[in-house]
């Protein structure tokens, strides 16, 4: 047990989240491309010594929850002040490609106090499209550029950079990155500094152990007994079916995704962190989200994926799909059996591009009514927490029109408490460019809950005519294409 005061341990916490909240500041400010600098599709985080996470920024929680898997990856290389690492490989910490993540040991006095860790969804990584998101990939290497875990300095963005569209926007986000990291060591440097390294090494751990106490204080006041869930996944070819059992038993909770569908020969795969994450984030809404997100608050969950499942994919599997699209359902599936209304359910994600430009965004949507609540209209749900492209700032960079923006008003599922509404997204191409749209809930809508109504299912239409929930094709100028996603489910009955 911690000698930390209550309030000594409140301080300490405030901290760390304002030392994330900072880094995730300065990595904002510093990018260049619209996807981090306007739709913030990025996350920070700080680790200790043995690299568990002990805060995290309220960012993306796809990111968040993987990106323990990024620091282990590196956690045993030998560090040095100023070296910093980088990495996508899902198979080596990663989520999928766009995703990249730069960890930097944080050094004062040749000890190692910890790591300041980002993750960034870059606009373009290479590979076979513009913005490395394929709907109809197969193979981890047709979706961009793969980095093992390796040293992050000048020759290595270059290197790396050079194999990506729009080189010169890459290299200034990785070392926005770079930055955000060097504000989060200052940091925890200045902490150590000011309280002892010997202090900040048990407050972490008091954190981590806090958090942890408070999780299973959430879990032990749900009834014990198993729950059980299924949904699908809407592949090009067909529905593809996931199951889990969650088991309460005192303080812990198992999560046994055991019968799902096996890996996909598509991109809908996740490795294994992207379903723990997805995990993780459903069993904050369950408990409590003022929990502080770490490490600690995970040690009383168990989740189980048979290897070379859809939810647990081996190497060289496609996954481009699997982190946006298939996380959001995992999420779901823990959220049904518990007995929630689900929202969207999908990023809705959208890329277009050509040889001058990558654009990629995803589009909010209706979220899940609560048991005392309607649920929010046009947000971005459960793993995702991005911010849309604002219309100026599109129309400023990209050669796209937004002929209509607005809520899908009705679109939410019926009930004591209602679904949130979706949104009608609209774009028109004023010049040659491809597109690629990885989207779900188009066949099966989200379901309410408690005789709640379900909510719309989600539309894609090019000049009007539908398009499939997985599709790619060309667009000429004046062509227009339009999302209109889904809304939340109900809750009780009306």
């Amino acid at each position: 047990m911690s000698g930390l005061d209550a309030i000594a341990l409140q301080v300490v916490t405030g901290a760390l989240r304002a030392t994330c909240e900072e880094m995730g500041a300065v990595l904002v400010r510093s990018a260049h491309s619209a996807n981090i600098k306007e739709r913030r599709d990025c996350s920070t985080a700080l680790f200790d010594p043995a690299g568990e996470m002990v805060m995290q920024a309220e960012h993306i929680p796809v990111h968040l929850g993987a990106m323990p898997a990024a620091v282990a990856a590196v956690v045993d290389r030998s560090h040095a002040p100023g070296v910093s690492w980088v990495l996508n490989d899902p198979y080596a910490g990663g989520t999928h490609l766009p995703d990249i993540t730069v960890v930097t040991p944080v050094i004062a006095a040749g000890e190692l106090l910890g790591f300041a860790a980002c993750r960034a969804h870059h606009a373009d990584v290479g590979g076979r499209v513009p913005g490395s998101m394929p709907a109809d990939s197969t193979r981890l290497d047709e979706e961009g550029v793969v980095i093992a875990p390796r040293v992050l300095d000048n020759a290595a963005i270059a290197e790396l950079t050079a194999a990506m569209r729009q080189p010169a926007q890459r290299r200034a986000d990785l070392r926005a990155q770079l930055a955000a990291n060097r504000a989060g060591a200052l940091r925890l440097g200045e902490l150590a500094a000011r309280i002892g390294t010997g202090a900040l090494r048990e407050a972490t751990a008091a954190v981590l152990d806090y958090a942890e106490r408070r999780t299973r204080a959430c879990l032990a006041a749900l009834p014990d007994g198993t729950r059980r869930a299924a949904d699908v996944l809407e592949a090009a070819e067909g529905d593809i079916e996931l199951r889990v059992a969650a088991t309460v038993r005192g303080e812990e909770l198992l999560l046994d995704f055991t019968g799902s569908a096996a890996q996909h020969a598509g991109n809908l795969n996740c490795p294994i962190a992207v379903t723990r994450s997805a995990c993780l984030f459903a069993v904050r809404v369950l408990t409590d989200p003022d929990i502080p997100p770490s490490a600690g608050a995970h040690r009383p969950i168990t989740v189980v994926a048979p290897e070379g499942s859809l939810l647990n994919a081996r190497a060289p599997a496609a996954v481009a799909g699997g982190n946006v699209e298939t996380s959001s359902r995992v999420a779901d599936l823990v959220l049904r059996a518990f007995g929630r209304a689900l929202g969207q359910g999908t990023m809705n994600n959208l890329t277009l591009g050509n040889d001058d430009f990558t654009y990629y965004e995803t589009v909010g949507g209706g979220q899940g009514a609560c048991p005392d609540a309607d649920g929010p209209s046009g947000v971005h749900v459960a793993m995702s927490n991005t911010l849309n492209t604002p219309v100026e700032a599109l129309e400023l960079e990209f050669p796209l029109r937004v002929t209509r923006y607005a809520l899908r008003r009705g679109s939410g599922g019926t009930g004591r408490f209602r679904g949130g509404d979706g949104v009608v997204r609209e774009v028109e191409a004023l010049a040659p460019m491809t597109f690629s749209l990885i989207t779900e809930r188009r066949r099966h809508a989200p379901p309410g809950a408690e005789g709640g109504g379900d909510g719309a299912r989600g539309r894609n239409l090019l000049d009007g005519a539908e398009l499939g929930p997985k599709a790619t094709g060309r667009l000429e100028p004046g062509a227009r294409l339009r999302l209109e996603t889904p809304g939340g489910g109900g809750h009780g009955s009306p």
